[in-house]
């Protein structure tokens, strides 16, 4: 088992891409690099609107899990280490955990309103493209 140099980062075996309890979707890398959704979470239909199902009292809150893969073990707790530190702007609403399990990033958020867990990883998107970006910049890591 891998694990992660840094706080808020933690080392799991066998949970890269799971999806939670029922009503989880679960994003996980294609070939090519591509995502594939495997399970989405209730819509709202014909007679709800998505904020009304958001905060209904006894709502089941949303899951949403993403998992990177990494050339390297190395690489993947370096994003890890470079992802972790970022505060949510919304501590109470959304929950964000991060492990490492070999060279796979996993990516967990749990939230009870839609449109905070969205802003989140969003959020967490572009922070991502930037650690990749310069990972790639700059080249493989030396071991440590």
């Amino acid at each position: 088992m891998q694990q992660a140099a840094r706080a808020g980062c933690t080392g799991a075996e066998g949970q890269a891409g799971q999806g939670g309890p029922s009503g989880a979707a679960t994003v996980a890398p294609a070939s090519g690099g591509a995502a594939r959704v495997t399970r989405a979470q209730h819509a709202p239909g014909p007679s709800e609107n998505a904020g009304s199902t958001a905060r209904r009292p006894g709502n089941r809150p949303h899951i949403f899990a993403l998992s990177v893969p990494f050339p390297s073990p190395l690489e993947a707790d370096i994003a890890c280490g470079s992802l972790a530190p970022d505060a949510e702007p919304h501590p109470g609403a959304v929950r964000k955990e991060l492990t490492v399990s070999g060279s796979v990033l996993a990516v967990r958020w749990r939230a009870d309103d839609s449109r905070l867990l969205r802003i989140s990883i969003i959020n967490f998107l572009d922070q991502l493209s930037l650690v990749m970006r310069t990972m790639q910049r700059f080249g493989p890591p030396l071991s440590r």
